[in-house]
């Protein structure tokens, strides 16, 4: 097995770097934020730090690069208060991906990808169509992380809309029946399978 000191990567070359270590944390969630600005402008981008905060109330979390470059999603969640989470499937996966090219902010990339806006229960941001669970999301707080100046953005869900077929008895949602993507790095894109659920587990007398 290699070893890799701290040393050694931080004289890497840029992008090899940069692959390493965005790959090296394991497989990360696939999702499309969806956006509308204060000017009603539609916005679209592919993140894959989104992250379970807490079930009581329903929070979940995403990281934001530092904002001295221009961050539609960021700025307009910060403008509205909303937003929306949708999950990547594999029939749209190279659409999603094209949502990472850096368009300014009147700009839609619903107008340059086949991904379609679509509107639930007067939610003011857009969910993407056709996505098997997509969740209304209401911005809460937001922490500046002083290591890199990255922002950890915290929001509440609202509603969700999944697909019938998904939710299981317990709860339970099986996202590999919908073909959910997963993202390793910042470009490889995989469909996890379910293979097995375990119970919860207590010590051993």
């Amino acid at each position: 097995m290699a070893y890799i000191s701290n040393e050694q990567i931080d004289n890497f070359h840029h992008l090899f770097k940069i692959n390493l270590i965005n790959s090296c944390s394991g497989y990360k969630s696939a999702n499309l934020l969806g956006t509308r600005s204060s000017e009603g402008i539609e916005n679209v981008a592919v993140f894959s730090s989104v992250t379970h905060i807490g079930s009581h109330p329903p929070l979940l979390g995403f990281f934001c690069r530092p904002t001295s470059m221009l961050r539609n999603t960021y700025e307009n969640i910060k403008s509205t208060g909303y937003y929306t989470i949708n999950h990547i499937h594999e029939s749209i996966i190279e659409d999603a991906h094209h949502t990472s090219a850096k368009y300014d902010s009147n700009i839609s990339e619903f107008d340059k990808t086949k991904l379609i806006p679509e509107y639930k229960n007067n939610f003011q941001a857009p969910f993407v169509k056709n996505a098997p669970l997509k969740l209304a999301m209401e911005y809460v707080e937001e922490y500046i992380i002083k290591a890199n100046d990255t922002i950890l953005v915290i929001g509440k869900i609202k509603g969700l809309h999944v697909d019938d077929d998904l939710v299981e008895s317990d709860g339970f949602i099986n996202l590999s029946k919908a073909k959910i993507a997963t993202i390793n790095g910042l470009d490889s894109y995989a469909i996890p399978e379910l293979k097995t659920r375990l119970a919860y587990q207590r010590p051993k007398k």
